[in-house]
């Protein structure tokens, strides 16, 4: 607990559970912006920042991350509070172009560039399902992506990369710290771009992202319980991840309206 009525949100492995020590979640509007109250104490993030959220969707998705933990707090469910504490404190101390040239970085191991010779049924489930793909973002963004067997991947053009950098300059850094996120959990820029602009789902995308270890699976099988796990935790980061870019990057009247829906 901090000073003056306060809660800091916990950090480091040791702190991944602990009992629920909170009835009621709130939120309420302050100076800049949207604050979460437990009872009647004011969250903050674990640099010991006032936790505040720039919409008011945000903030009533990230209380119901604290309402909906039970006797014991499992912070590493709850992926929009640490979003939100990633951009509050920005831990890495990088700059809005910093970050955006980390994202596009990933274009040279992006997942659905890399592709085999062998075996050939793999080869052509990465031909089947990732072409598609690379096709919409090479369309969607007027640039020239391609794919490779090359160890060293794809030789992607600097136009290309410059065509991204001017794209996700557009989003602001809240925004962007959810981007790398997506992108982090899916390995691949191309994806996480396909989710965000709606193209596909995210059920989809990761499952594009596992293409190589699902068809291994089919193959020799697996330890069932533990892919189910792994798959869930996934989609789970990677849907959180999509809606925090949402609500940080639209307007408010859609916001207002993701309310009343």
């Amino acid at each position: 607990m901090g000073k003056g009525g306060t809660l800091t949100a916990p950090r480091g492995r040791g702190h991944r559970e602990r009992k629920r020590f909170y009835q009621n979640v709130s939120i309420s509007q302050g100076e800049g912006g949207f604050e979460i109250n437990l009872d009647h104490r004011k969250l903050k993030t674990p640099q010991a920042k006032l936790f505040t959220v720039p919409s008011e969707a945000l903030a009533i998705a990230v209380a119901t991350e604290w309402d909906s933990q039970k006797d014991t707090i499992k912070f590493y469910t709850m992926h929009l509070t640490t979003l939100c504490n990633t951009a509050l404190d920005n831990p890495t101390q990088r700059s809005k172009m910093q970050l955006i040239r980390a994202a596009v970085k990933f274009l040279e191991t992006d997942t659905v560039c890399y592709r085999v010779e062998e075996p050939p049924a793999l080869a052509e489930l990465q031909k089947n399902e990732w072409d598609p793909i690379v096709a919409w973002a090479e369309e969607r963004y007027n640039v020239a992506i391609g794919s490779s067997t090359s160890i060293l991947g794809p030789n992607i053009p600097a136009s290309t990369k410059d065509t991204f950098v001017s794209h996700l300059a557009s989003y602001n850094m809240w925004a962007l710290q959810g981007i790398e996120y997506i992108i982090t959990q899916l390995k691949s820029l191309i994806l996480s771009m396909g989710v965000i602009d709606r193209h596909i789902t995210v059920e989809k995308a990761v499952l594009l992202s596992r293409l190589e270890e699902e068809y291994q699976i089919q193959r020799w099988g697996n330890v069932e319980w533990a892919h189910d796990y792994d798959l869930c935790e996934l989609r789970a980061r990677a849907a959180a991840g999509t809606l925090f870019v949402h609500l940080c990057s639209e307007s408010t009247t859609v916001k207002h309206k993701l309310l009343q829906d």
